[in-house]
């Protein structure tokens, strides 16, 4: 049995739109409950909140998602007797054309939570999306900075650390996830919003074959940063990252490298995986660890503080 919390499913309203999407779907699957994250509605997507989510399925882990016009967190906290207090939003790819939610998503929270890491799955808008009029940095990276803010002011009811929250995105995910490491600002003190006054800097990011690499830019003070790729990965990513790497270094921010010799792009996280790729996120566990971001569980089960 899996260690997180009971799950919660989707309304009901998702579910029917999962039966009669086209291709038909297999049945909704369990998930926790999705928390918008703009409950006013996300600016500039005020014109297009009434419109559902377009869902594709195979029913085999498989599931990617379009037509976001209200970002949100889908939540997987560990059991208590487990929880290390460190939390991690995570950033699927897709191009920004979709959402791999599947083996860049849900799969992710799940593992995080059974080995006591809070997850939090970012359904952010697309820029690429044929018709959309959303940006990567006035959107996307909107919901992710948000998304992040959001965490943190609930630090307290999902018992977790305000000085562990990180972020790890995949492909363009990691774009978002670079970005939020590279650009973010403490809040605003005097903002009617509580979710507004939180700090949107990462604590820590994971960078998992993230594109666009030519537009990272790093600098002394930058949270510091886990790094996974294939060798056989498209250049901007199998050169790239590796220069971004050595800009770290340069710079005296914290960084380690895994380059999987016989890997390429996507490759995410799937149950049962037999890979060395696919065992990355116990590399990236072992790397909070050693870098002082994870607390052990006691053998009381109490969490951190």
């Amino acid at each position: 049995m899996r260690s997180f919390l009971p799950t919660l499913r989707f309304p009901a309203l998702l579910g029917m739109l999962l039966l009669l999407s086209s291709p038909p779907l297999a049945s909704a699957i369990d998930h926790p409950e999705e928390i918008v994250l703009w409950p006013e509605g996300a600016p500039g997507s005020e014109s297009r909140a009434g419109e559902p989510e377009a869902i594709e399925s195979n029913g085999k882990g498989s599931c990617n998602v379009t037509n976001v016009h209200n970002p949100t967190i889908t939540p997987y906290l560990p059991d208590p007797k487990v929880a290390t207090g460190t939390a991690v939003l995570v950033a699927p790819g897709g191009g920004h054309r979709k959402l791999c939610l599947g083996h860049e998503g849900y799969a992710l929270g799940e593992w995080f939570a059974e080995h006591g890491i809070a997850a939090f799955i970012l359904k952010y808008r697309l820029a690429n999306e044929e018709g959309s009029t959303y940006t990567i940095e006035d959107h996307a990276m909107a919901d992710t900075r948000r998304a992040l803010r959001l965490i943190r002011s609930r630090a307290g009811d999902w018992r977790i650390r305000r000085d562990r929250v990180g972020v790890i995105g995949f492909s363009a995910g990691g774009e978002l996830a670079a970005y939020a490491a590279m650009k973010s600002d403490p809040g605003d003190a005097d903002a009617s919003d509580p979710v507004e006054r939180e700090s949107s800097r990462p604590d820590f990011q994971g960078l998992i074959y993230p594109g666009k690499s030519d537009t990272f830019t790093v600098e002394k003070g930058m949270p510091p940063a886990f790094i996974a790729f294939g060798y056989h990965d498209r250049p901007d990513i199998s050169s790239g990252m590796a220069e971004v790497y050595l800009q770290y270094k340069a710079a005296e921010v914290p960084a380690e490298m895994h380059v999987y010799a016989n890997a390429g792009h996507g490759f995410g996280y799937r149950h049962g995986t037999t890979s060395a790729a696919g065992d990355w996120p116990f590399r990236f566990r072992e790397w909070l660890n050693d870098s002082d971001l994870l607390t052990e569980p006691q053998p009381t089960g109490d969490s951190a503080e």
